[in-house]
């Protein structure tokens, strides 16, 4: 990737002028497409490029990737924030000795001790890793909303754990205690550490493959496989009126995570469409051997937190599914399916992540909420 300093053009002056002073990089980097003694120099969007893009970041406009825009524009519209959500029932029920089996506990504490680190894991991907490498100041406006939005999701789950007077200990630690959570993050980990190393840079073949690779792995196999589990389970528990608050917040992080993964599809297949090069036989190869891998660490995570059946659920129902939307998400992207044709176990999942569903306005808010700046009032 070009660093801020590679964007400085130098402009040449006659000799009886001084040499000018070296500016900080952020200057030079806004300096880069000024007015100069040779004519404007303005961004076109036609010269933007996803990854290794040579114009001025600082510019939004003129957009060229419209539909990142887009997405920012609707996760702003989505805002919501985890006490709008009465726990009151989810705490009664808690703390009621017959209000939850124990297997539906564990349901629960599995669940929030995955996913309280998980959101953590993918701001500090974006943070840290993903948003410098990426060019377009359009996607890097959705990387912002989507960081806060992870971290949210962390308050969240931090408010239900509060909520519910569980271990904060026991939870916040289970991904390094309990090995079907641990056994996911090690699998994540090494491609945060690639894009979070000061000294990796894009604009080799190589670096441009592994930025892809990282990429992938956290839109499709983290956002868009990982967390399919944890969410039907709760999800599944609220449409038996159990968990009700949890499973509120749930949905609402559902729909933010369908959007990152939305997002992280249309940015990967668009950095495909612009590096062609970067498509090899023997990349693809390498993903479908990461795909192979994620269905497998996530079917041993629902043998894990259900070692029994319940809620109408069990492990191998999931094994399908996660077929299912392993074949979904490796044809976003352009890749041949690696399963035989599976069936969706659970249609009623489409609904949720759709939330159209219409719900009683003074039980609680509406969950099509969105912000009064952008309702439309025709």
């Amino acid at each position: 990737m070009l660093s801020w300093d590679d964007d400085v053009t130098s402009t040449s002056a006659p000799a009886s002028q001084a040499r000018p002073q070296p500016q900080p990089a952020a200057l030079a980097a806004m300096s880069a497409d000024a007015p100069d003694s040779s004519g404007e120099r303005r961004v076109n969007a036609a010269d933007k490029r996803i990854i290794n893009g040579a114009t001025d970041v600082n510019q939004l406009v003129p957009f060229k990737y419209k539909w990142a825009w887009d997405k920012y524009l609707a996760g702003c519209a989505n805002h919501w924030m985890p006490q709008e959500i009465n726990m009151q029932r989810d705490i009664e029920l808690w703390k009621n000795p017959n209000g939850l089996t124990e297997d539906e506990r564990r349901i629960v504490k599995r669940n929030l001790g995955f996913f309280v680190t998980a959101d953590s894991l993918a701001a500090n991907n974006i943070v840290l890793g993903t948003y410098r490498h990426i060019t377009a100041p359009e996607c890097r406006q959705y990387l912002l909303r989507q960081a806060f939005e992870e971290a949210i999701h962390t308050h969240a789950y931090q408010y239900i754990v509060e909520s519910l007077g569980l271990d904060e200990g026991e939870i916040f630690n289970a991904y390094h205690e309990v090995a079907s959570i641990r056994d996911k993050d090690e699998f994540l980990i090494p491609f945060i550490d690639t894009l979070t190393d000061p000294a990796f840079k894009t604009g080799t073949i190589e670096n441009d493959q592994k930025l892809l690779r990282s990429l992938i792995v956290f839109a499709c196999l983290m956002e868009g496989l990982f967390f399919y589990v944890g969410f039907t389970q709760i999800l599944a528990l609220g449409r038996q009126n159990k968990m009700m608050g949890a499973a509120e917040q749930y949905q609402y992080i559902l729909r933010d995570e369908s959007m990152h993964c939305n997002f992280g599809i249309d940015l990967i297949n668009t950095i495909k469409m612009e590096n062609p090069h970067l498509w090899t036989n023997e990349f693809k190869e390498e993903l479908k051997a990461l795909f192979l891998r994620a269905v497998e660490l996530e079917y041993r995570y629902a043998e894990d937190t259900m070692p029994r059946g319940v809620l109408g659920l069990n492990a191998p129902m999931f094994k399908g599914y996660l077929r299912f939307i392993a074949n979904r998400r490796a044809q976003q992207i352009g890749l041949d399916t690696m399963f035989a044709q599976e069936e969706n176990p659970f249609p009623w999942m489409s609904e949720m992540i759709d939330l159209k569903k219409e719900r009683n306005f003074f039980e609680t808010r509406v969950i099509e909420y969105q912000t009064g700046g952008a309702l439309n009032w025709d």
